[in-house]
């Protein structure tokens, strides 16, 4: 298996159990009982007074996920570096910092090159060329062993700087590198930015490059052991996360809804969602979800620019994502 499919990450759990008893009797002879009188009579106690159930916490707390990690990354894909198609310049700067950032969290790094070719990006001709993935891992690879991975496209079309999209799924993703850095997860997990997700014309087959270009590469013996892929795009918006599904009844969907439940996130269910990188990995029958799709107006314009992005919205996300991977 190759080197970028799978990785193992730590948490302490800890767990503490208390007791306590009463003495036990000094052992002697029973006194004799004394008949009741009127100063001695049992009287029945009164009733305990009600007390409110406690509410139960989140299984993930807001302050295990530095947002401001998230908030970063979308000012300085969106407002230093801007627009950036999969073939440009300026995406492959943005892929050199996202690949330094996961290092510096301590994940190793390998960026899968693939091709693009030419085409017409919401209405602007875009030159073909290279791109690629930047793909995060930790830990040993164990071949056929089960894992998980988590992914957001990198690439913008060519008139946004893209804060929303999909600056803000990039800085959930490295939040989430950075949280998972001292925490375990149930399974070995993958992250990946994907380069040349923005369409380049109408069909499924000019749009989605990155994505395909990796499930095209895995092993066979990766395909069998991948239990769920979640995408992460334009989760900046919004005040309850979107939940999509290729399909109804989909098993990773309904596993991120009652994460968001255990996280104490509010979500809305969006079915028939094939417009991000899960559907590289469905249409290939493999198991995939996308977290995001709130509708916003400054969508695919110039105007997606920083201040679009609520860091409420980034957390809800970063929180969902950590309890669907613990």
């Amino acid at each position: 298996m190759r080197r970028s499919a799978i990785a193992s990450v730590g948490l302490v759990v800890c767990l503490g159990v208390a007791c306590s008893g009463d003495p036990e009797p000094a052992a002697g002879p029973a006194p004799s009982p004394s008949p009741p009188t009127s100063a001695t009579a049992p009287t029945s106690p009164p009733p305990p007074s009600p007390t409110a159930e406690p509410a139960p916490e989140p299984r993930v707390s807001p302050d295990e996920v530095r947002v401001a990690t998230a908030v970063a990354a979308v000012e300085h894909l969106a407002g230093t570096v801007g627009p950036r198609p999969g073939t440009s310049p300026a995406y492959r700067r943005a892929a050199r910092w996202v690949a330094g950032r996961f290092r510096d969290l301590d994940w190793s790094v390998e960026q899968q090159r693939f091709p693009t070719p030419a085409g017409v990006s919401w209405g602007i001709p875009v030159r073909g060329g290279p791109s690629t993935n930047v793909v995060a891992t930790r830990g040993d690879l164990r071949p056929g062993r089960p894992w998980l991975l988590v992914g957001a496209h990198l690439d913008t079309v060519p008139q946004a700087p893209g804060a929303e999209d999909n600056a803000s799924g990039i800085g959930v993703l490295l939040a989430v590198a950075e949280a998972l850095v001292e925490r375990r997860t149930r399974l070995p997990v993958v992250l990946v930015a994907f380069g040349s997700e923005e369409p380049r014309g109408p069909s499924d087959d000019e749009h989605h490059y990155g994505s395909r270009a990796y499930v095209a590469g895995l092993a066979a013996r990766e395909r069998q052991s991948l239990r769920g892929m979640v995408s992460l795009d334009r989760v900046g918006v919004g005040s309850v996360l979107p939940v999509g599904s290729a399909g109804a009844g989909d098993p990773v969907q309904r596993e991120l809804l009652a994460a968001a439940e255990r996280a104490g996130v509010p979500t809305v269910t969006d079915l028939e969602q094939r417009s991000s990188d899960h559907w590289s990995f469905v249409r290939a029958g493999l198991p995939g979800a996308r977290l995001g799709s709130t509708s916003y107006a400054a969508y695919h314009s110039s105007t997606d620019v920083p201040s679009v992005v609520s860091r409420d919205q980034l957390a809800r996300t970063a929180r969902t994502v950590l309890s669907w991977l613990r």
